[in-house]
């Protein structure tokens, strides 16, 4: 087949991604349908270039050589449909979303229910698909606190020649701690959500005086991709960075945050690679000083020599 309209060359990636770094694909799309996916998907294939799917961009560091072959980014296959209220002997809300529509507009329909998953939701960035790849969660000790507690059912396709989605109830998916398998390989296409009706009208304020904690702890005002490091068992990460000293530790414009420890931000011309150098010192120094293997959930896309 011949190439797609929709498929341009040479696009440079650091727009889609949270820190805001990472050189250029060397085919790239951003599909608002199915069919799009699948032709784009389609083509590559014939072509024998390697597929790249990016999400929300918030979980990853993209190579600054770029990535070869086609990435399909998935920020405009977006949308939510079936949203309703259902009754049975328990009334629940249900919907479905496809995978890049923002963890933002989850919130917005728990928080127009007054339903507590929009507690946890405030504090998490990236998209629907990225949410359930790495079973995103928070720290505090919320209820629920992590994608698989509100998830029914996911829908993945496993190749461009089958487009029949594979769909997965929530008990057949293996879920731990910012991880989810049992439906890999494939693509995360739709995720279908419920939640049991049970308003509280009070949400709305926990939303906004948790905002207002994050905003004071966290540096949400620089390119981050959020927590870098996953928490140890019966540690936190942050602590064990900064009392090591570590905050304000800098390579280029790739720093430790000086307000929250388990953030690396951009303070503005960084690199992925000074990004990465600063992740693996951190690593080296906790498990210098404390003999505790830090490890981080970001994936590494593109050409990399690590």
């Amino acid at each position: 087949m011949s190439q797609p309209e929709f498929i341009e060359k040479n696009r440079i990636l650091a727009p889609f991604t949270s820190w805001l770094v990472g050189g250029a694909a060397d085919y790239f799309c951003c599909p608002k349908t199915e069919n799009e996916i699948q032709q784009a998907w389609t083509w590559a294939l014939e072509k024998k270039l390697p597929v790249t799917f990016l999400g929300g961009g918030t979980n990853v560091l993209i190579s600054d050589q770029g990535v070869e072959g086609l990435l399909i980014c998935l920020k405009n296959f977006s949308g939510i449909e079936g949203e309703e209220i259902v009754e049975g002997k328990k009334k629940y809300l249900k919907f479905t979303a496809r995978s890049g529509t923002s963890k933002g507009e989850l919130l917005k329909i728990f928080l127009k229910y007054k339903l507590a998953p929009a507690l946890f939701l405030a504090g998490l960035p990236g998209d629907v698909g990225g949410g359930i790849v790495m079973n995103a969660g928070v720290a505090e000790n919320l209820s629920p606190r992590e994608f698989c507690e509100i998830v029914q059912a996911i829908e993945v396709i496993s190749s461009p020649q089958d487009w029949n989605a594979k769909v997965y109830q929530h008990s057949e998916v293996q879920w731990s701690y910012r991880h989810s398998r049992g439906w890999q390989p494939g693509l995360v296409t739709k995720v279908h959500f419920q939640w049991p009706y049970e308003p509280d009208g009070s949400i709305l304020n926990k939303v906004r005086d948790a905002n207002r904690v994050r905003l004071s702890k966290q540096p949400l005002d620089k390119p981050s991709c959020g927590s870098v490091f996953v928490n140890p068992q019966g540690h936190k990460a942050a602590q064990l960075i900064d009392s090591n000293g570590l905050k304000g530790f800098q390579i280029g414009d790739a720093q430790v945050s000086m307000k929250h420890a388990n953030f690396i931000v951009n303070l503005g011309q960084a690199k992925a690679q000074e990004i990465w150098q600063v992740i693996q010192h951190v690593k080296n120094v906790v498990k210098e000083k404390k003999s505790i293997d830090l490890q981080t959930e970001v994936v590494l896309l593109g050409r990399w020599q690590t």
